[in-house]
Order: C-alpha cells, then sequence, then structure tokens
C-alpha cells in the first residue's frame, strides 16, 4: 500500500556549512525518534553527494530538485537520470511550479522526465496543481486533470505505482496561504479518482499523493489526517530542524 512521506524541498537556500547542519540534524533527528513516514529532502544539487554519503543506509531519501529531459549532452546546467543514478539518488522532484512559472516547464516536459527517472529506478515527485486565477474562475478540477493526463497517463500500471503525486496549489506556495484540509482532499481524491478511472483502484490505491502548499508545523497533522493526502512536500518549515520534526510527528498520532 502506499506510503506516508514528508519530503523537504530546500529549494535555493543553505551554503555548505548550513546544509550539512541541517542534513546531521535530520540524521539524528531519525535515530533518536520513531516516525511513521518516510522522511526525504531535496537539497541543492550541489549537496547530493555529501547528503547521499551521510544517509549511506538510506535512512533519508535523497532528490533532487529537478532533472533533465535529455539523457546527455550539450546541456549547461543540467542534471541527467543517469548522473543521479550514479550517485544512488533516490528520486527527483519535477515539475514544480517554480520551474514551470520561471523556466517555461510544460507537462510535456513532465512527462519525458517521469520516464527517464523510472527508467533509471529513480522515484519521481511529480508536481501539479492550480493558479489563484484559475480556482477563482472554478477550472481548478480541470486544470489538474490536464496535468495528471498528459504528464502520467502514457505510463504503464506498473510504472505510474512507482511515481509519488505532490498537489501544489500555486496561490499557497511562499504566501503564507494555505488550503483547508478539504480543500485539498478534495484535489487529492480527484487525482486519485483519475488515476482509478484510467489504471483500476487498486493502482490507484497504492499511489503516495502529498500536499505542497505551505504546511507548517501547526497544520501538518490536520492535513496529514485526511483520507487522500499522504504526507507533504515542505518548502520554508522544512529549513528548520524544529519545524521540521514537528511536521513529521504529524503522522505519530
Amino acid at each position: 500500500m502506499r506510503k506516508n512521506i514528508v519530503a523537504g524541498n530546500w529549494k535555493m537556500n543553505k551554503d555548505v556549512i548550513d546544509a550539512q547542519q541541517l542534513m546531521f540534524q535530520i540524521l539524528e533527528y531519525k535515530k533518536n525518534n520513531p516516525t511513521n513516514c518516510e522522511v526525504w529532502i531535496a537539497p541543492p544539487s550541489l549537496y547530493l553527494m555529501m547528503a547521499k554519503d551521510l544517509y549511506e543506509k538510506d535512512e533519508v531519501g535523497v532528490f533532487s530538485q529537478d532533472m533533465s529531459e535529455h539523457e546527455s549532452g550539450a546541456y549547461t546546467g543540467e542534471i541527467s537520470a543517469s548522473m543521479l543514478e550514479s550517485i544512488e539518488a533516490t528520486g527527483s522532484i519535477i515539475g514544480h511550479s517554480e520551474r514551470r512559472q520561471y523556466h517555461g516547464e510544460t507537462d510535456s516536459h513532465c512527462n519525458r522526465k517521469i520516464k527517464l527517472a523510472l527508467d533509471k529506478g529513480l522515484i519521481p515527485i511529480y508536481c501539479n496543481g492550480e493558479t489563484l486565477e484559475q480556482r477563482k474562475a472554478g477550472q481548478h478540477l480541470e486544470v489538474v486533470k490536464n496535468q495528471t493526463e498528459v504528464a502520467l497517463f502514457t505510463l504503464t500500471a506498473d510504472e505510474i505505482k512507482k511515481v509519488v503525486i505532490a498537489y501544489e496549489p500555486v496561490w499557497a506556495i511562499g504566501t503564507g496561504e494555505t488550503a483547508t484540509p478539504e480543500q485539498a482532499q478534495e484535489i487529492h481524491a480527484h487525482i486519485r479518482n483519475l488515476i482509478a478511472a484510467k489504471y483500476g483502484k487498486e493502482v490507484a490505491d497504492e499511489i503516495s499523493i502529498l500536499y505542497g502548499g505551505s504546511v507548517k508545523p501547526d497544520n501538518g497533522k490536520e492535513i496529514f489526517s485526511q483520507p487522500d493526502i499522504d504526507g507533504g512536500l515542505i518548502g520554508g518549515a522544512a529549513l528548520k530542524i524544529e519545524d521540521f520534526a514537528k511536521i513529521i510527528e504529524g503522522f505519530n498520532s
């Protein structure tokens, strides 16, 4: 069955000393506290090798924040799936709203990246979600439906079961705004129903769907209690061990 997951996306934060310190703090927390979820981090790419060296027993999953849609070649600044495979990374975030907004990424780009990741044994965390304008216009269900179908529905049933989906309402990322648990549950159930209609309920029930919109220490437990929400893709609150630990503890009761 699907896993509970708390994944921290560090974005473009932390110098090397601060990054190492936070990695150690997360490892110590994991060693000294029972956790009822998988704990993953996505540090800047510069620190991926450091993370893999520290978490040699895979206590914490290590993800890149993005990866190329190309296998190799003259793509300056890009990281390939093969490179991530070679350092035994756990996987990669794909399609984050900031990549879409600032780098023009589309669901078709995401589809190609997801296939490459799966080919290399990596776990893709596929992000989707609507803007504030789309929600106000009542388009949020259709937007998420289109994103899900274009990015994922060329996969086989066995392949899609290996994907983790992160629903991130764009209007709730870094704004302090948060979808209510009921709003988040509505979209999570919508995504799961779309997958069930295409691949069957058994497949849909195996896929972890995370919420990625300003999860904080004081709301994680309530959000995670929703039946179709299997954890969170955490931004700012993942940068301090106290906050990140409290969110992880949302699964402990």
